[in-house]
């Protein structure tokens, strides 16, 4: 498959500019194209509004946004801009990145580009994104490798210092990282060998409801260490576009919209940072339960977890309303 990403010290990495590639997926493969900044968008990114579109809004978040697994124009992003004629969607989303780099994506990226609104898009699950500083994968040799990140850390006063910049450009092999770093590598869940062995059964939606599985536990202690950091980046992100200016989109995990995980900790989380704050939120977890449990499943693919076209859609339509009233914007 033809290589994605290129190296970014900032951020880590981003999207090769004016790529056009083909991906593999359970769903028979999907076009990717990215625009001249080097992320996946249609649009190449300009300062000033452009005719004929009025609003802009400028989307952060990760592979859920950035839609891996779908063609650019299913993504939930794209439908936005057919579902209200006049607004612009400059999609930032960088899959595999925390909500810490995507916030260096915007001091990076996105300065002195018009628009109305920022919107970002926390997959729940990045909450233990962010207290990572080293992402696994594997290389086309089959060996796992460490990807290292950029990562926030609080220091005595609250406050954020940015450390691992800029970043290192070389993979890691994880025998070769000292020991004081190893609890610091994303697991990208809980319980992962057990995971494995349920996965291969077929069992997990039974031994999620049976031990009434918790994806993200970190949302549970207001003052869980993990969170602290999340809402500390979000916060310090809100201050400098200008709170008024935020919409905070949490997106649910599988097991919340198909009710095998409970979803009140996260929920409150976000509600009382956006209470805090002064700052949007917008929820969509309570639309995408009044769909039907049939459909819920359709909204992601049958190996892959991420947005199916059915999940974009349904997403769209929870925020399209929402940014109807907020840019008087009227539907299609």
């Amino acid at each position: 498959m033809r290589q994605q990403f290129e190296y970014h010290p900032l951020i880590g990495y981003r999207y090769i500019a004016g790529l056009r590639a083909r991906v593999p997926h359970e769903s028979g493969g999907y076009l990717l194209h990215t625009n001249a900044q080097g992320f996946r968008c249609e649009h190449d990114f300009v300062p000033e509004l452009r005719p004929g579109k009025p609003r802009r809004v400028l989307l952060f978040g990760d592979s859920f946004t950035a839609g891996d697994g779908v063609r650019n124009e299913l993504r939930y992003g794209d439908l936005l801009e057919a579902m209200l004629p006049g607004l612009e969607v400059y999609n930032f989303g960088l899959p595999g990145t925390g909500t810490d780099q995507q916030y260096l994506c915007w001091t990076a990226c996105a300065q002195g580009i018009a628009h109305d609104l920022v919107i970002v898009a926390v997959l729940v699950e990045n909450i233990r994104r962010v207290a990572s500083r080293y992402r696994p994968f594997v290389d086309e040799a089959g060996h796992r490798r460490l990807l290292a990140k950029p990562y926030f850390e609080l220091d005595a006063g609250g406050g954020l210092r940015l450390c691992q910049v800029p970043v290192p450009r070389e993979p890691l092999a994880p025998a070769s990282l000292p020991p004081a770093e190893a609890g610091f590598v994303e697991q990208g869940g809980r319980h992962a060998g057990l995971r494995a062995c349920v996965n291969a059964l077929g069992l997990k939606p039974l031994a999620q409801r049976l031990h009434a599985y918790q994806p993200c536990p970190e949302y549970e202690d207001a003052e869980h260490p993990a969170w602290r950091l999340l809402s500390a980046i979000l916060a310090q992100w809100a201050t400098r576009v200008g709170e008024h200016r935020v919409l905070l989109l949490p997106l649910p995990l599988y097991q919340h919209v198909e009710q095998l995980a409970d979803a009140s900790a996260y929920r409150a989380r976000f509600e009382a940072l956006c209470e805090a704050l002064g700052c949007q939120l917008h929820d969509p977890l309570p639309g995408l339960l009044g769909y039907g449990m049939a459909a819920r499943r359709a909204f992601r693919f049958e190996q892959d977890v991420h947005p199916s076209a059915a999940g974009h859609r349904a997403l769209a339509r929870s925020l399209a309303p929402v940014l109807a009233a907020r840019l008087g914007l009227a539907p299609s």
